[in-house]
């Protein structure tokens, strides 16, 4: 079996939050050909199945940069939390560095998820995070913490390293960027790569070969155990250049064009005029 691991924001969806008909088109013939698909995104679930263009999917999501598996019904199948302990002490190095942070939990995103912040102003971002209780978030029963997120301004990109640089004293977990102006941080065992050898096990398939898109830091992962990688033109060069080819941009159907001119997994709407 083949399978296609396709990140959401900047590579499947637009720049607003769409998914062309080009694409709509790709992956309808793709699963006609029985490839497995998967979307494989840093989105929360509940961030993931409010998109029109995806409720229209059936297919297993990985969130959280591979954080939480869920099957194609909706069922968890795996879960990679961080523990409290753990938490406490990046919490704590985030807040000494005064940069926005969300907690993303079994309860959702607090303050949010980074979705519904992408268009809020600096001053709105600033209030939301200023204003938050984020004591509150430990008084929550059976909480389960997925994932932190360090935001910061567009103009201050450079801070994101000396989060990194930061928190490199803590153990078990993995740091990758979705976007230049922020980091995420995971479980070590949170991973886009490993959870597609993590899907394998669990649904006892075998994939022969795997095709993995993505545009974003946090994507690399995947890239690492693809046959073949594919980024988007929107990416940043590093991600580009880490990549096996290079795909028109998430607005000019890139996922749709390198599945049927770059890979040629599907014919080509020439090549079906001939057919006919």
């Amino acid at each position: 079996m083949k399978c296609i691991s396709i990140d959401l924001d900047g590579t499947l969806l637009t720049s607003r939050d769409e998914i062309t008909e080009g694409s709509i088109r790709a992956l309808e013939e793709l699963t006609e050909k029985g490839y497995q698909l998967i979307l494989n995104t840093g989105r929360a679930h509940a961030d993931v199945v409010k998109l029109e263009a995806v409720q229209k999917l059936d297919v297993p999501i990985f969130c959280v940069n591979g954080s939480v598996l869920y099957s194609e019904s909706g069922e968890i199948l795996y879960e990679a939390t961080l523990s409290i302990s753990t938490y406490k002490k990046i919490f704590s190095v985030l807040q000494k560095l005064d940069v926005g942070i969300l907690v993303y939990t079994n309860y959702g995103g607090c303050p949010s998820t980074l979705p519904p912040l992408h268009h809020k102003s600096k001053e709105e971002l600033n209030t939301l995070f200023h204003e938050y209780n984020y004591d509150d978030i430990l008084k929550y029963d059976n909480l389960k913490i997925y994932k932190l997120i360090a935001l910061v301004h567009q103009e201050d990109v450079e801070r994101i390293e000396e989060v990194i640089k930061a928190l490199a004293g803590i153990d078990d977990v993995t740091m990758a960027s979705s976007f230049p102006n922020n980091l995420e941080i995971t479980s070590h065992e949170a991973h886009k790569g490993k959870a597609l050898f993590r899907y394998q096990e669990i649904m006892n398939l075998s994939f022969d070969e795997i095709y993995a898109f993505g545009d974003g830091g946090n994507d690399l992962a995947q890239f690492e155990v693809a046959t073949k990688s594919v980024a988007m033109g929107n990416a940043p060069l590093h991600i580009q250049q880490k990549a096996d080819l290079i795909t028109k941009t998430n607005d000019e159907d890139g996922f749709a064009y390198a599945v049927r001119h770059l890979l040629k997994l599907i014919s080509t709407e020439e090549e079906l005029e001939i057919i006919v």
